[in-house]
Order: C-alpha cells, then structure tokens, then sequence
C-alpha cells in the first residue's frame, strides 16, 4: 500500500510577491506594500493506494501530520488492509519526519506491519503523487476560488471517491 498527505489551500502560494500601491501613487515606492497571495488557510489530506483498492482520504481538521496522529490513522486503516492481504503486505510512506517517530515505529512493530525502506523524499517513486496533482486539478476545477476551507474539503471527498487508481 502506498501512503501519502498532501495540502490543499484555498489560495496556493505561488512563490511571486505581488505589489500593491494606492491608487495614483504608482512610482512613489515609499507607498508600495507586499502582498502574499497565500491567504485563508488549507487542510491536509492523508490517502492509501493499493492494487484494484483506495482507502478514503483522511482530512486532518486542525494543523498538520504528527507522529500521534499518523499512527490514529494507521490503526483502523491500514491495520486492516494489512490483516486483510496478510504477510506479503507492505506499506510504504514516505521518511517524513512524523512517520518515523518512535511511537510509530513502535506500533508498526506491534502490528507487524513492514514498511519499505526508500530514501528520503523521493514522490516520482511513490505513484499516489500522481493522484493528488489530478485530485488537486479536479477540486480546482469546481469552483474558483473557495470562500471556506468546507468547499475544498467536501470536494476532495467526492473527487477521492471517484477516482481510479489505476486508471481504467
């Protein structure tokens, strides 16, 4: 099973500062101020891929990934995904850093769930990468732009849902 978050804002940050001046005060550079564009929030989203399977995306309501809060999502998930294949079962998320924190490691242990040894951040080895930029056109696409993190949410949701893993 592959394994991965992703966020999604409601106004992405694309990395270029805009200026904003005063009506009538375009040269007077003491009157310019920067605005960010990255403004009103975002939610993560957490998903699972497998052969012919896709487990629901997990938003995480407040914040970000903590090692607490993987290892929750972990437990009635993939725990049964990995009951359901059996000893040839094998997770693979990424070495961010909550991932890898000792109550994870702990509990993977516990469950004997194996995970993939992979370098540190390495998406083109991970296929469920592609899935969130084609989920991240689709929620984009419904609207423009969102007013509440709501919309974007319910939208992942339902655009999860239809989703093909692999594509047929």
């Amino acid at each position: 099973m592959f394994t991965d978050e992703s966020r999604f804002s409601l106004q992405p940050d694309d990395k270029r500062i805009r200026i904003w001046s005063k009506q009538g005060t375009r040269n007077q550079p003491q009157k310019i101020t920067d605005h960010h564009a990255f403004q009103g929030g975002s939610i993560m989203a957490w998903a699972g891929i497998s052969i012919g399977y896709h487990t629901n995306v997990h938003i995480f309501k407040r914040g970000s990934v903590t090692a607490v809060r993987y290892r929750d999502i972990l437990e009635p998930i993939v725990r049964l995904c990995a009951a359901a294949v059996g000893p040839t079962f094998v997770l693979m998320d990424d070495n961010a850093r909550p991932h890898r924190g000792d109550i994870v490691d702990g509990y993977m242990e516990s469950k004997r769930i194996v995970r993939m040894a992979l370098p540190a951040y390495l998406p083109d080895l991970n296929p469920i990468e592609n899935l969130w930029d084609t989920l991240d056109r689709a929620v984009s696409s419904r609207f423009s732009p969102p007013v509440t993190l709501i919309e974007p949410e319910t939208a992942l949701q339902e655009e999860w849902r239809l989703l093909n893993p692999l594509g047929g």
